[in-house]
């Protein structure tokens, strides 16, 4: 595979959504040929299957339904989607990952890192993300961000010391992987945008992946 699969992790309300459209609409300002997704979802099925996860209606799920869920939607995605796209050469953004799967299932619930990282290696097939930029936030100030929505769903909707551990989780993921990029994600969006811009140019650079127009961090 010859194409690039960049992700972005973080506990909820750090911003990383907002942070991937802004990689993407550059990346693609830059003439390169990106494919923006998320998780759970992608797909048909697996948007599917996020509506059954995420429903706050579904607060008697279990802890081990909820893992295989998760893991069903990325199966589908890797091969329907993201393994595509990586045969054709393009860089895949990707909202959420297998990271998310061992912060929230492995530590935040937890299963376990190792249950939760073997059942996900089964579903993935062995594809791992280039590098992760992982938008770290204190779970008090993700809430409050996530309050100023309509509705929560039902993983927002758990209580601080549920994602205290999801937190713990994905800086202890950080502190092993060397593809993952923690970024204080407190900071302003300008800010965060323009280190995510000049750890992707560096990766491109050092990958020889190269645009149909140059791209720089001004784009």
């Amino acid at each position: 595979m010859t194409g690039l699969l960049i992700t972005f992790e973080g506990p909820d309300g750090a911003g990383k959504t907002t942070q991937i459209k802004l990689l993407n609409e550059a990346l693609q300002a830059g003439g390169y040929g990106v494919v923006l997704t998320r998780e759970p979802g992608g797909t048909l099925i697996g948007d599917q299957i996020r509506q059954v996860i995420l429903n706050p209606d579904h607060k008697e799920m279990a802890a081990e339904t909820e893992v295989l869920l998760y893991a069903a939607a990325r199966a589908q995605h890797i091969r329907q989607k993201i393994v595509p796209a990586l045969r054709q050469g393009k860089i895949v953004l990707c909202d959420r990952f297998v990271d998310a799967s061992l912060a929230y299932q492995g530590y935040g619930l937890g299963v376990g890192e190792e249950m939760v990282r073997t059942i996900n290696q089964f579903a993935t097939g062995g594809v791992m993300p280039e590098i992760t930029f992982l938008l770290d936030i204190p779970p008090e100030e993700g809430r409050k961000r996530l309050e100023k929505r309509a509705r929560l769903d039902r993983i927002e909707q758990k209580d601080l010391a549920y994602h205290q551990r999801v937190r713990e989780g994905f800086l202890k993921l950080a502190e092993r992987e060397e593809r993952i990029m923690v970024i204080d994600a407190t900071q302003e969006i300008d800010v965060i945008h323009r280190v995510v811009l000049h750890a992707v140019g560096k990766l491109l650079a050092a990958k020889r992946i190269t645009p149909k127009a140059s791209f720089t961090e001004a784009d």
